[in-house]
C-alpha cells in the first residue's frame, strides 16, 4: 500500500507556494517524492529550504497570476527543470472584503482573475502535456465558500463556487483521458487570508464555536489530502471536492 502514495519520478507545479497552504502542499508533495516547481510573486526561499531539509527537489518560478500571460511559461519551466508535468495544484488565490452593496468592479475582477480564470487556463496548459502521456493529476484548492455563501466576500465566494464547478466539468471531460481532476476544500486555517478573521475576537469566537475540532487548522494538515489526490491511491477519484475542515460541514 505504501507504494500507492509514492510520488517519486513525478513533477508537481504548486502555485502560491511561498507561504501558508501552498507552502505546506509543496513540502508534502516533495516529502512523498515529487519534484516541485513553486510559482509565486514573492520569494520562495523558505519553501526551498524546507524541501531541501527533506532532500527533495525544488525549483521556483516568479510569476504574477493576475493575468494568464505566464501560463505557458510556467508549464515550460516545469518541463525544462524536471522533464515532465504530472501534478498541478491550483492554490494561488486572493480575497477582497467589503459589503456586497459597496463592492467594486476592480475588486471583483482582481479576485476572479487569480482564483478562477488563471486556474482554468493553467489547468488547460498542463492538460496539454498530460493528455499525450495518458495520466495526470490536477488539484484545485476550493473553500468552505464552495458550499456556503459567507459574508462580505462576494467575489471570493463566486470564485470558489466556480472552481468547484470547474473541477467537476474538467473531471467529466478529462477522466477518460487519464487525468484526475479533484479539489480540496480547506476549512478555517491559519493563513494570511484569515488574519482579519482571527484578529476579530467576535468572528473568531463564532467560527471556533462551530468547528467540532475546536481549533483553527494548520496548513500542514492539508498535506495528506494532497498526497492522496496526487497519488495512484486516488486513481478512481474524479470530480470530488474533499473537505478538510475539522468537521465544519458536519455541524
Amino acid at each position: 500500500m505504501k507504494t500507492c502514495f509514492d510520488l517519486s519520478g513525478r513533477t508537481a507545479i504548486v502555485t502560491g507556494a511561498n507561504t501558508g497552504i501552498g507552502q505546506a502542499l509543496a513540502v508534502a508533495l516533495a516529502g512523498a517524492g515529487a519534484a516541485v516547481l513553486g510559482v509565486g510573486r514573492s520569494s520562495m526561499a523558505e519553501t526551498e529550504g524546507m524541501i531541501a531539509d527533506l532532500h527533495g527537489r525544488f525549483a521556483s518560478y516568479s510569476a504574477d497570476l493576475s493575468t494568464i500571460d505566464p501560463v505557458d511559461a510556467i508549464v515550460d519551466a516545469a518541463m525544462s527543470s524536471f522533464g515532465s508535468v504530472d501534478i498541478l495544484v491550483n492554490n494561488a488565490g486572493i480575497i477582497r472584503r467589503a459589503d456586497a452593496i459597496d463592492f467594486t468592479e476592480a475588486d471583483w475582477d482582481a479576485v476572479m482573475d487569480v482564483n478562477l480564470k488563471t486556474a482554468f487556463f493553467l489547468s488547460q496548459a498542463a492538460a496539454k502535456r498530460m493528455i499525450p502521456n495518458g495520466r495526470g493529476k490536477i488539484i484545485n484548492i476550493a473553500s468552505m465558500l464552495s458550499f456556503q455563501g459567507g459574508i462580505r466576500i462576494p467575489s471570493y465566494t463566486a470564485s470558489k463556487s466556480g472552481l468547484a464547478g470547474l473541477t467537476r466539468l474538467l473531471a467529466c471531460e478529462w477522466a477518460g483521458k487519464g487525468i484526475n481532476v479533484n479539489a480540496i476544500a480547506p476549512g478555517y486555517f491559519v493563513t494570511n487570508n484569515t488574519t482579519a478573521l482571527r484578529e476579530d475576537a467576535q468572528r473568531s469566537s463564532d467560527i471556533l464555536a462551530r468547528i467540532p475540532a475546536g481549533r483553527w487548522g494548520n496548513p500542514e494538515e492539508l498535506g495528506g489530502a494532497a498526497v492522496f489526490l496526487a497519488s495512484d491511491a486516488a486513481a478512481y477519484v474524479h470530480g470530488t471536492i474533499l473537505p478538510v475542515d475539522g468537521g465544519w460541514l458536519a455541524r
